[in-house]
């Protein structure tokens, strides 16, 4: 959550039909790549057949952009890793390095200009793509920079004497290169350099306003994504390559999150490859969410979404936006405005407060289990109806809730808190609520991976947290989002979410906090 409070507003209710009745609108569209893979990474390919292997998935992006197109989409985005795919060394993946110019120092038409660099060949195609089917174009690729950078010339060079970044591309919709952006969090990824500062980088477009851009596990941290919209931008991209990790951090699960915490446009394009649990995108915004998510058994093929969507530049949108259902939300025109879709309690008093959960008494029978391979402090939901508590340390959350099992399944369930430092595949400070659906009947089996329930739930969860950026979700079964019906927050740092009438059961809700000032303790 964000609040830099300009305007104070009240958003009651969102749900993913909600449709804003207002004048400014864009169609965007992000493509899940079933992607054509290099069998042996490890392996250096010469020039040419890096080149090849790219042209095959270059083929996929020319069908696509085309049908993206005939949609009516001004913007497409492609994954990360969508070229060349991923578990190179640094060596191996010297045939599928391009240099990318700088736009912010020079201007560049590569498809109008094909001969002002060598060994461009993919920059070129993109060109042509987005001048061809007239869109703006976001993909993802490998940049080849020489030391010393003329955008750092006093960083340190890396061992071999050049620079390897995985990059964003865009091109304007007559093919000009307009921004690159070079991924800072990197997630295991031999074959890239961190760039030696975090770059902020943003492109303009006459439909919609300003856009961000950000790379997969960049997601997770302060710099660039926190830093953008701290900024004032409101319409993020967002290429990745997510493996899915349940209960908490599957893909789509967290792409709306992050789009409502934030209170964001998010357009999120990821991979499709089975064998390493990459799957689902979505175009998300703070009142809807168009997304895919396949499940098991499903064919491994690409999907193109493309959806209408509202502009959310505060340069560009009126003074107010009103929902169908009558709710109105104060917008600030000015750019340094980063309000949150959350209510604040002072200014709703068409909505009556919920009943405090926590002033029930903390609960007794906690146990730790681990989760996302953290020790959670759980405790169990031995009743269809009432109040629980759990603190990890001092952090607590608590829970008021009706459990509604649905036939004779039988399904335990329990309140999970943790505060502390994730260390495990990355380290980042976390503070998080979840209400989770356990995998079994026994309670060393809460924590676990679960894709479905049939028990429905509901609840209001509540935390009373240390930072002001908590990202809340409601994950249904076999990954249906549902946007929850109400969340709010107090002066002091309590955050409350409350839902009901679910659809599916219930996988999970939670309120995941991060503690971005403590990161580096």
């Amino acid at each position: 959550m964000f609040f830099i409070i300009v305007v104070s507003f009240c958003l009651i209710s969102a749900v993913v039909q909600t449709e804003l009745v207002m004048d400014s609108w864009y169609v965007a569209a992000v493509y899940e790549h079933n992607l054509i893979l290099n069998p042996e990474p490890d392996v250096p390919l010469s020039r040419l057949d890096a080149l090849q292997h790219m042209q095959k998935n270059l083929d996929i992006y020319e069908e696509q952009a085309s049908q993206a197109a005939q949609q009516g989409a001004q913007i497409l985005v492609f994954p990360e890793d969508g070229l060349h795919g991923f578990n190179f060394s640094r060596s191996s993946i010297s045939g599928y390095l391009e240099t990318i110019p700088d736009p912010q120092q020079e201007s560049w038409n590569p498809c109008t200009e094909p001969g002002k660099y060598n060994n461009t060949e993919v920059l070129q195609r993109l060109s042509c793509m987005a001048r061809r089917n007239k869109l703006y174009l976001v993909a993802n690729m490998a940049d080849l920079q020489p030391c010393p950078l003329k955008t750092d010339p006093t960083s340190s060079c890396p061992s071999d004497g050049r620079w390897q970044f995985n990059t964003n591309v865009v091109f304007r919709s007559d093919g000009l290169l307009v921004a690159r952006y070079h991924k800072h969090n990197l997630f295991f990824e031999q074959s890239f350099d961190t760039p030696p500062q975090p770059e902020i980088i943003t492109f303009d477009t006459p439909f919609a306003g300003r856009f961000g851009l950000m790379i997969c596990f960049d997601i997770l941290f302060h710099k660039p994504t926190v830093a953008l919209v701290e900024k004032g931008v409101r319409q993020l991209i967002f290429p990745t390559a997510w493996m899915n990790l349940l209960p908490l951090l599957d893909s789509v699960q967290f792409q709306q999150a992050f789009s409502l915490g934030a209170n964001v446009t998010l357009l999120a394009a990821n991979l499709r490859k089975d064998q390493y649990n990459m799957r689902g995108s979505g175009i998300y915004t703070p009142f809807s969410a168009t997304y895919h998510h396949a499940q098991k058994g499903d064919p491994e093929e690409g999907r193109l979404l493309v959806a209408r969507v509202p502009v959310l530049d505060p340069l560009w949108v009126g003074k107010s936006v009103t929902t169908k259902e009558g709710v109105v939300r104060s917008e600030s025109t000015s750019s340094t405005a980063t309000d949150s879709g959350f209510c604040h309690q002072e200014n709703c008093s068409d909505s009556p407060p919920p009943e405090n959960a926590s002033s029930v008494p903390p609960s007794s029978a906690t146990f730790i289990s681990s989760m996302m391979f953290d020790p959670f402090t759980f405790v169990l939901l031995n009743e269809t109806e009432g109040k629980v508590n759990v603190c990890n340390g001092t952090f607590c959350c608590h829970l008021q809730y009706r459990w509604l099992p649905q036939g004779d399944s039988k399904e335990l369930y329990a309140l999970g808190a943790f505060a502390g430092t994730h260390t495990v595949d990355g380290r980042y400070a976390l503070q998080v609520c979840a209400l989770v659906r356990c995998a079994g009947l026994d309670a060393s089996s809460c924590g676990q991976e679960v894709e479905e329930a049939e028990s429905k739930m509901d609840f209001l969860l509540e935390g009373k947290f240390g930072t002001r950026y908590v990202y809340p979700s409601v994950l249904a079964s076999k990954m249906v989002l549902e946007q929850p019906e109400h969340l709010e927050t107090a002066a002091d740092g309590r955050v409350t979410m409350k839902h009901s009438n679910m659809t599916g059961g219930l996988v999970s809700a939670c309120l995941y906090g991060r503690m971005y000032h403590l990161d580096n303790e």
